[in-house]
């Protein structure tokens, strides 16, 4: 009895340890990306204090979006070869530079090159912090990316209300204020730095059990698989971006909604994605990653198929149902691209995560040009399509079934 006192302690303090470190990369990447949501939130203020124009405008979301999406499969790849635990706190040192530089910039070039330090720090958060939060899994690895994106979610949903609510109000100068969360987040980060120190010299990254996810898979089909999850991400990225911007603008044209509601319906949609996220990774640990996949992309199908048919409730209740499925599904689809290239954590949460911010900025841009010449109700019908891409999870092989360590019990 005693020896097993003494050897059930330390796996207590283990598992202490990583719920810890999950939830701090988890806040963390909640403030990272309420610094991000600054940016548009202040979009209006900008326009109106700089006389700026939409292409402008437009310029500054790409600025922000190249520098965040094609910089982090690159950022991925050298960490991957050589691990860097303390790149998080210069990432976001780079975003607080950014965030000051903005809150004080009086010409289009500096809120540009604020755009661009934003981006830049975010570029080396993403792919570190995944890693992270894969090496604080316990072999739960679909379990610690919902934590860990979760956190993105709600900050996301933060930065717009906080703008509306500080910024708006008392002027472009106390962005500023906001330099106390990057510094918190550093602060964190830099905790979470020693803790990933420690735990590359004791264990490595590229343990045994992250080569046996998939077998004997040939590079070909590697590649294969790689391409189609990707594919598989721009349908969920692209149906999701004409929710999450266009949105409000089809509640008001559709069922002449004040913006005050509107802007409730969105919120309804933004916690369904949050809670979707959440159950998404827990239930690939228990059936595989791919069954997630296949079931949250093909399965939302018919529901975005009726959106555009149904009435103000109905609408409301689909969007939380379509919110909720498809959610799930990153996830399962940055455990699984994992899989198939142990060893390269950074570079495929890089690839993934920036191909998500590219496709937000793409295809922001492409349906608003699309509802310009035709109308928001022609995207909905439209956009409706994109989750059949997700009859392409058939092509994607099987995985081994998920190894969840046992939770050890008395005896």
């Amino acid at each position: 009895m005693a020896i097993e006192a003494r050897s059930t302690a330390p796996a207590s303090a283990a598992q202490k340890t990583v719920v810890a470190v999950l939830a701090a990369i988890s806040v963390s990447h909640m403030l990272n990306d309420v610094i991000q949501s600054l940016i548009m939130a202040i979009y209006p203020m900008l326009k109106q204090n700089l006389s700026l124009d939409f292409g402008q405008i437009g310029l500054i979301t790409f600025t922000f979006q190249f520098t965040a999406s094609v910089l982090q499969p690159a950022v991925g790849y050298v960490t991957d070869r050589y691990p860097t635990p303390y790149s998080l706190v210069l990432g976001m040192a780079s975003s607080l530079a950014g965030l000051v530089l903005i809150a004080f910039a009086s010409s289009y070039a500096a809120v540009l090159a604020a755009a661009a330090l934003i981006g830049m720090g975010s570029s080396v958060f993403h792919p570190e912090s995944s890693r992270v939060a894969r090496l604080a899994s316990g072999g739960r690895h679909g379990m610690a990316q919902s934590v860990f994106q979760v956190g993105g979610n709600f900050g996301t949903a933060l930065g717009p209300l906080l703008a509306a609510f500080i910024v708006l109000p008392y002027g472009q100068h106390t962005i500023a204020w906001f330099s106390v969360v990057a510094l918190v987040a550093m602060i964190l980060l830099a905790a979470i730095g020693a803790w990933y120190g420690k735990t590359l010299k004791l264990n490595g990254e590229a343990s045994g059990h992250e080569r046996e996810a998939i077998a004997d898979l040939s590079k070909s089909k590697v590649r294969r698989s790689i391409a189609i999850l990707m594919v598989l991400t721009f349908s969920k990225h692209f149906y999701l971006v004409s929710l999450t911007s266009f949105y409000i603008f089809y509640l008001i044209h559709t069922f002449g909604l004040s913006v005050q509601s509107a802007q409730l319906y969105l919120f309804l949609f933004l916690g369904a994605v949050a809670a979707g996220t959440v159950i998404g990774g827990p239930i690939g640990d228990r059936i595989g990653a791919r069954r997630v996949i296949w079931w949250s992309i093909l399965g939302v199908l018919p529901f975005t198929l009726l959106l555009p048919y149904v009435d103000l409730f109905w609408t409301a209740i689909l969007s939380v149902i379509i919110g909720l499925i498809l959610a799930s599904a990153f996830p399962a689809i940055l455990v699984y691209a994992q899989g198939l290239i142990p060893g390269r954590v950074g570079m495929v949460a890089g690839l993934f995560f920036g191909l998500a911010f590219g496709i937000a900025g793409i295809g922001a841009a492409f349906l608003g040009w699309l509802a310009d010449v035709t109308s928001i109700d022609f995207v909905y019908h439209i956009c409706a399509f994109l989750p059949a891409f997700g009859l392409l999870a058939a092509f994607l092989p099987e995985t081994a079934k998920p190894k969840i360590p046992a939770r050890r019990g008395k005896r």
